[in-house]
């Protein structure tokens, strides 16, 4: 009887669930989009529930499309996006929408942990190198100070993969490559830190159990086979934070391959030994869903979705032709800038729709279009947006070159590897081979990858990734990459001169 392998990725504008053979080929997927809430330029939410029913649905979804007997669904793994913060009761109902990742309305309690733990210890203990409404110790706090009623009848904490584990299984764990997002984790000794927890207020009762990343949490409960129109069967694994599972899928569980993930946000993932962390050059620090290995994950928040913002919010013409045509929206507003030369005659774009991450943190950052003139259309913007995107790619890569890592190419994945255009632009920006994979979707991929592993259809996660990690096509730079050089200096010194403005006039 074939074993088949359910992952579950729980991301910023959707969910998404596919199932895998034990040779990585994809049988069925499943995704379901929903809309955050942002009633401010600071506030990001979704409710809880939310998360559970597109869940639900892309699972569903999945499995119909590849139509697979139940019984032979051997294991489902489960990764979702970082520092989403879910408030539970003890009966394990919501208490409030879940404050996604993306939501700064914590600044002043980030600045007052800022300003009372002190900073390298903070890097060196949790592997945050600043602390910034991001981190889920802020969005608790805010809680605390700001929805006291809510603090009070909090029984746990989730994140949003802890809390899609919950509803699978009942049973309320975390692992370390999730836990880590959280700033409340102690990355070298694998538990909570108690000095973050009493000062956000909090103690270990209030967290789930910390298990190990790729370690079997349970079965399905009863409902939720039924929901997903399984049987019971199935071993549930904590997969981890999408960035590490996005790494395996990649086939980047070695320091030599790096690879970068264009979702709604933009993330780079380099596998390393725990590093020397007295480095002046503070790159973001995880635990991986990799045994007794770290990773690097360098982050534009709105690398795709400034992409997105922009179709939703200028391409419903677009939207439209693509319903009426069977096209995609995307793939419309590409072509036009596939018109557009490169360097979009003078327009330059920001990508910081929601704050600045990586390599500089500013949470005051904003998105820009600079030096536009009566002869820019619409493929100009679209254009900038991609171009953008690839210069802070590039700012990233410089960064870690600066810590002593150097890569001849880039495995690249998500939704915006499946746009020919946008490869090459990266290829052209960072100088370097960009590479695709047969798999695009990495972190359903290295989700199937732990569940093999945790099920006994693979003996570990190198094997795996010899069977089910191939590459696709490889792009090198063209002739337009000298090009960019200007251009990129360009953006850097954009970036440059407007971070104290941001900061200015943005503060609070």
């Amino acid at each position: 009887m074939a074993d088949y392998l359910l992952g579950l990725d729980a991301g910023t504008t959707s969910v998404k669930a596919a199932l895998f053979d034990n040779r990585g080929i994809c049988l069925g997927i499943g995704r379901e989009e929903y809309q955050l809430s942002t009633p401010s330029a600071e506030q990001a939410e979704l409710e809880a529930e939310i998360y559970w029913q597109s869940s639900v649905n892309a699972i569903r979804t999945a499995t119909h499309a590849a139509d697979v007997p139940p019984a032979q669904v051997r294991a489902i793994a489960v990764s979702s996006q970082g520092e989403t913060t879910i408030p539970l009761n003890a009966q394990g109902t919501p208490l409030r929408p879940a404050l996604v990742w993306l939501d700064n309305r914590s600044r002043s309690q980030a600045q007052w942990l800022a300003y009372h733990i002190d900073r390298q210890k903070v890097y060196e203990v949790t592997g945050v190198p600043e602390i910034t409404p991001t981190w889920s110790a802020c969005k608790i706090l805010w809680i605390r100070q700001n929805e006291p009623k809510i603090f009070e009848q909090v029984y746990k904490y989730l994140l949003v993969k802890d809390f899609l584990v919950y509803r699978l299984t009942g049973e309320i764990v975390t692992d370390g490559a999730t836990a880590c997002t959280s700033l409340l984790y102690d990355i070298r000794h694998h538990q909570w830190w108690p000095e973050m927890l009493d000062a956000v207020g909090i103690s270990p009762s209030h967290l789930p159990v910390i298990t190990r990343p790729g370690e079997a949490v349970g079965h399905l409960t009863g409902p939720a086979a039924e929901a997903l129109g399984l049987n019971e069967q199935p071993l549930v694994i904590n997969g981890g934070m999408d960035q590490a599972v996005a790494a395996i899928g990649a086939g980047s569980i070695t320091s030599d391959v790096i690879s970068e993930t264009t979702g709604a946000a933009l993330a780079i993932q380099v596998t390393t030994p725990y590093p020397d962390m007295r480095s002046n050059n503070r790159i973001p620090l995880y635990a991986h869903s990799l045994p007794d290995l770290y990773l690097y994950v360098p982050v534009l928040p709105t690398g795709g979705m400034a992409f997105k913002w922009f179709r939703d919010a200028f391409g419903r013409s677009e939207i439209q032709v693509a319903k009426e045509s069977g096209r995609d929206a995307y793939d419309l507003l590409t072509e036009m800038a596939a018109r557009v030369p490169p360097g979009c005659d003078g327009l330059v774009m920001l990508p910081h729709l929601m704050g600045a991450f990586s390599p500089e943190e500013n949470p005051t950052a904003r998105g820009v279009f600079s030096g536009f003139t009566l002869r820019h259309d619409k493929g100009h913007f679209v254009r900038a947006i991609l171009e953008g995107v690839a210069f802070n790619l590039r700012q990233i890569l410089a960064a870690l070159n600066q810590v002593g890592y150097h890569f001849g190419e880039v495995r690249t994945s998500g939704g915006g590897a499946r746009s020919p255009l946008w490869n090459q632009i990266k290829a052209d920006v960072c100088g370097i081979p960009i590479v695709t994979l047969a798999n695009e979707e990495t972190a359903l991929l290295g989700d199937a990858i732990l569940a093999g592993v945790a099920c006994g259809v693979f003996n570990s996660v190198a094997e795996a990734c010899a069977q089910m990690v191939a590459i696709k096509e490889r792009i090198p730079p063209s002739n337009h990459s000298p090009v960019y050089e200007k251009l990129y200096q360009r953006y850097s010194e954009l970036n440059q001169c407007l971070g104290p403005y941001f900061r200015s006039n943005y503060s609070g």
